[in-house]
């Protein structure tokens, strides 16, 4: 299954063309490399998503052979390895920065 189609079906991302943009942008990365949205997913792959307000680490156990499933079955099919939140603080404010 292709890594924006597995994004979308497992509810990590709402949409598919947000996952197709965030891989295109570099947000998202499979066993720590750069991927695209056409990338096929296999198990025990590694997502990296670096998004702007949260960091997720997930584990693929099984690949989805349907379009959707049921909530209750996510964990069946993928695995948190970590998760942060991004706060203010995870940001440089341009006015503190010297640089510019």
């Amino acid at each position: 299954m292709r890594l924006d189609k597995f994004l979308k079906t497992t509810n990590l991302m709402k949409r598919r063309t947000v996952a197709n943009e965030a891989a295109d942008e570099g947000f998202i990365r499979v066993n720590d490399r750069a991927a695209k949205p056409s990338y096929t997913l296999k198990e025990g792959d590694v997502i990296e998503m670096d998004m702007w307000n949260f960091y997720k680490k997930i584990k693929v156990l099984q690949v989805p052979e349907k379009k959707s499933i049921p909530k209750k079955d996510l964990p069946l099919y993928i695995e948190t390895l970590e998760y942060r939140p991004k706060t203010s603080d995870d940001f440089t404010d341009f006015e503190d920065n010297e640089e510019l």
